[in-house]
């Protein structure tokens, strides 16, 4: 009976989430040849990867919001165009001033697109089942690395870095007919569900909601006509936990590949394969970190636990790496098991611990602030190398990200509750 949404909603997001991954991350393989070819040195190299973010933050409380009160479904529709657009811009740029500015409003582009989904995520699977959901749709970003990195390789050997970012900037135009076919914002809309499932979503979602307002019976009306919840301790704890993970997460992604190439010269399609590698074993992470979090029903444990393991894991590859490279790639293979893995019950916090009309706002500031990691992450990669010629050091800030974000998990909120 429950198998029709999971075949639909999951699968489209899916890969709509996989090209927006895409065209942010593809730079990761060509910026050592951009860097030759815009003058730029490692410092500005990861400001310019990471300055997205920055963009990134202008429309996550506004498209959270959007989604909620209008509809998920047009919104991320504009803005696949609009991201499309800027994405073909960044391969057309000369100086890297220009560069800069082009990430800069591809982030603002893609920036609703995240709390948008959740939001919609959040209307179609109930709390024993939104771990799992959130997590299957995420999975898009360990496998958007897996699938692009060795053509994005690929294409790089065979042309260069302007071909690859207009070739993959330009998928979001093809998707964008899949997605308004086949998305409907609540399972009353929709044609291809069938009635015992539609009346199943609707009575579980009715209850689950009921139990929050019973939680907080004076706190739902007030926090839904005021921004002041989103000030509220447990949003600032998320706020801090995902800073961290993004600061771990998005200085391993964007360096990775220039790492691997200073330790050993290889050919970029090489480099492409072996930056893979780690998102396979990421992408098995996540979905036995949310299964287990959903059958145990429980998440900040599973948020700790997976950024301790991503953060230790980290921690291994540093010091393996100067004796045994080989033992260093492994162990640098199995962090984001951990530190992706935590997303799935990480996301379902939110729409489980506050009332509907503050959870899209409030996921939406959570990934606003927190993706600023994904700015100073690729930052201070970029400077702490820079300083010391040493990829190890710089590694080092981002274990240690994780591992503050671990013992910050340890405040979020379990239930309801804990927020009123």
């Amino acid at each position: 009976m429950r198998s029709q949404r999971w075949l639909h909603i999951i699968p489209v997001s899916f890969i709509m989430y996989t090209i927006a991954f895409i065209d942010r991350t593809n730079v990761s393989l060509a910026l050592p040849s951009m860097s030759k070819a815009l003058h730029m040195n490692p410092t500005q190299a990861g400001g310019a990867a990471g300055i997205f973010f920055w963009g990134y933050v202008v429309l996550q409380i506004p498209g959270g919001h959007l989604a909620e009160r209008w509809s998920a479904k047009r919104f991320v529709s504009i803005l696949l165009v609009v991201w499309g657009l800027c994405s073909v811009g960044c391969g057309l740029v000369h100086t890297w001033q220009q560069f800069w500015a082009m990430r800069l409003l591809l982030g603002v582009a893609e920036g609703g697109v995240w709390p948008a989904v959740l939001v919609l995520l959040s209307h179609w699977f109930p709390r024993g089942e939104r771990a799992r959901a959130n997590a299957y749709w995420m999975l898009c970003l360990p496998i958007a690395v897996i699938v692009s990195s060795p053509l994005s390789g690929w294409i790089l050997g065979r042309w260069n870095w302007r071909v690859l970012l207009i070739a993959e900037g330009a998928l979001p135009f093809f998707w964008l007919v899949i997605w308004w076919i086949f998305v409907d914002d609540y399972p009353h809309e929709a044609r291809w569900i069938s009635a015992d499932e539609r009346g199943y979503l609707e009575a579980t979602l009715q209850q689950e909601s009921r139990e929050l307002s019973l939680a907080d019976p004076h706190g739902a009306a007030r926090l839904g006509s005021s921004w002041r919840a989103l000030l509220k301790p447990a949003v600032l704890v998320m706020v801090g936990v995902y800073l961290m993970q993004n600061i771990g997460n998005y200085g391993y992604l964007f360096w990775l590949p220039s790492a691997l190439q200073h330790i050993q010269k290889m050919s970029n399609q090489l480099v492409g394969v072996l930056a893979a590698i780690p998102y396979l074993v990421t992408a098995v992470g996540m979905v036995i970190v949310s299964r287990h979090s959903d059958k145990q029903r429980e998440r900040r444990h599973h948020v700790a636990f997976g950024l301790a393991w991503g953060g230790a894991c980290m921690l291994a590859c540093i010091l393996l790496t100067g004796h045994s490279p080989t033992w260093g790639f492994l162990a640098i293979s199995l962090v984001g098991a951990g530190s992706y893995g935590m997303l799935g019950p990480f996301w379902a916090i939110p729409t489980e611990t506050l009332p509907r009309s503050v959870s899209g706002p409030a996921m939406g500031m959570v990934n606003a602030l927190g993706n600023l990691g994904g700015y100073f992450g690729p930052l201070a990669v970029g400077f702490v190398y820079h300083r010391t010629g040493d990829f190890r050091y710089a590694f080092a800030v981002l274990s240690l990200a994780l591992l503050l974000g671990a013992g910050a998990s340890l405040f979020l909120p379990k239930r309801a509750a804990a927020v009123s």
